[in-house]
């Protein structure tokens, strides 16, 4: 199967991660995954395109540079919020009532609910995708995907959940590409591609919660059955932490996020003996100090906000006694220190880290397997399942033609000493009291070799030229044997 690479960028609202992989046939291999601090983008809404756009394409030059591509197109994610979830539903009468139902038409029929739903506001809205819920035939109802392919039936009638965003959020995400010249393969909704790539079947199946931290959204996805049934985000996330130790701290932001990916930490009462250390910031005189144990109580605060308001989602979803396999918690605000632990004391549920199953290989080492990769690698693997196009071009390494030897005959005269008989001294060394022995006489000696050189790319010459180059390469013959000789 032919090789290709697959280009994917998570607008994140604190960074970028920009992901490139090489894809031959099931075999996918991450060559490039790097984050880029992001600019632009507010609660993964972009709110300046212009800047979003200057600092994205940073990134794509220094992963060009590096991989010694050329990007051409890229696979990129919708916004996770400011999304509203409604069910439609559509129904066809079959015309040949005796043939299988094929995935074609069920496929179909989800076009058909998408393209005749009414959408409230036109101008202002756009579907983001839909998720098939349940399939009814004649004889049986509540029928998912797999279980109605291959099927009889006079008709075929399907719900499905329809997820509504921004259209202004996807017109400005067209515009940032449009002025990269980069095309748009594809747009995913991220929670259904950030889910496959690290929940397993059997967690879908029996009933979970997708937690997924970001910076600037907090979202919660639930499975049940193997699909897909309800979705909900919050406006905040790990930014917010950011900006509480910002504003309480009178420091930078930059400064602020560092202490909190070295130091930071939710529930202060598990701290044990980092609690009583204390920080030295020297930003002004004099120094300002700042225990590890206020900040780990500024994390805590807005932590338990953020647990609280994605547990209010699991209780108004009506699936909170269908969770079987608990809480997955991924994003890069899931890697705050005791952040599981506190969302397992607040929910009661058994919670575990999300990362990015082992379904790939990677070259650029465990950042790819994080938590805060995931939606770049799940939108890779999204791609390679849709069979998408190669994204890159790989500049042609300009052949190297190889010089053409040819074997020529060449007459080469040595100057030797008569006699054979060796000597003990060279002529400069013998003492000066001593006679210097006279110069015995040399004779010529002509011998014909065979030798190879490179083929002139010029074999015909004629007139003057042919005379000149002629000597030329006589003498250039000799100088290549001496040398050889030598």
């Amino acid at each position: 199967m032919e090789e290709k690479y697959i280009a994917s960028i998570d607008l994140g609202s604190s960074k970028f991660g920009l992901c490139v992989a090489r894809v031959n046939g099931d075999d996918v291999q991450i060559v490039y995954y790097k984050e880029t601090p992001s600019e632009g983008i507010r609660a993964s809404l972009i709110t300046n395109p212009m800047k979003a756009s200057q600092r994205l394409q940073e990134a794509i030059r220094e992963a060009e540079k590096e991989l010694m591509i050329h990007i051409l197109q890229v696979v990129v994610g919708m916004p996770r919020s400011e999304v509203a979830q409604v069910t439609a539903s559509a129904r066809i009468e079959r015309s040949n009532p005796d043939e299988y139902i094929s995935a074609e038409e069920v496929q179909s029929l989800k076009s058909i609910a998408l393209e005749t739903y009414p959408l409230p506001d036109p101008e202002r809205q756009i579907m983001y995708g839909a998720v098939a819920q349940s399939f009814s035939v004649d004889d049986e109802i509540q029928l998912v995907e797999n279980e109605v392919v291959g099927t009889l039936s006079n008709s075929l009638e399907g719900n499905f959940k329809v997820f509504i965003g921004s259209r202004r959020a996807t017109t400005a995400l067209d515009k940032i590409f449009n002025s990269l010249e980069i095309a748009v393969a594809k747009k995913y909704f991220l929670p259904d591609v950030v889910a496959r790539t690290v929940l397993g079947d059997e967690e879908m199946a029996a009933g979970v919660a997708l937690v997924d931290v970001g910076a600037g959204v907090s979202s919660v996805t639930i499975y049940h059955g193997g699909i897909m049934r309800y979705y909900a985000a919050v406006p905040f996330g790990g930014k917010a932490i950011t900006n509480d130790i910002r504003t309480e701290c009178s420091i930078s932001e930059d400064l602020a996020e560092n202490i909190k990916k070295r130091f930071g930490a939710c529930m202060p009462g598990k701290l044990a003996n980092l609690s009583e250390k204390v920080l030295q910031i020297r930003l002004t005189e004099p120094f300002k100090e700042v225990p590890v144990r206020y900040i780990s109580e500024i994390i805590d605060c807005r932590s338990r906000e953020i647990v609280e308001a994605l547990l209010y989602y699991i209780q108004e979803s009506g699936l909170q006694n269908s969770l079987r396999s608990g809480i997955v918690v991924t994003g890069g605000g899931s890697e705050l220190a005791n952040f599981i632990p506190l969302m397992k004391e607040m929910s009661g549920y058994d919670v575990r880290q999300g990362n990015p199953r082992f379904i790939y290989s990677a070259t650029v080492g465990s950042r790819a397997y994080s938590s805060a990769a995931t939606a770049a690698i799940g939108m890779v693997l999204a791609a390679k399942e849709d069979n998408l196009p190669d994204c890159v071009s790989v500049p042609e390494k300009p052949a190297v033609e190889e010089e053409e030897m040819v074997e020529v005959e060449v007459q080469v005269t040595n100057e030797t000493p008569a006699a054979t008989e060796e000597t003990l001294f060279a002529p400069d060394s013998f003492p000066e009291e001593a006679p210097k022995p006279q110069e015995e006489p040399k004779h010529e000696m002509k011998q014909t070799k065979k030798i190879k050189v490179p083929k002139t790319k010029n074999s015909e010459r004629t007139g003057i030229l042919s005379i000149f180059w002629n000597t030329f390469e006589n003498t250039a013959l000799k100088i290549y044997d001496k040398a050889n000789q030598e």
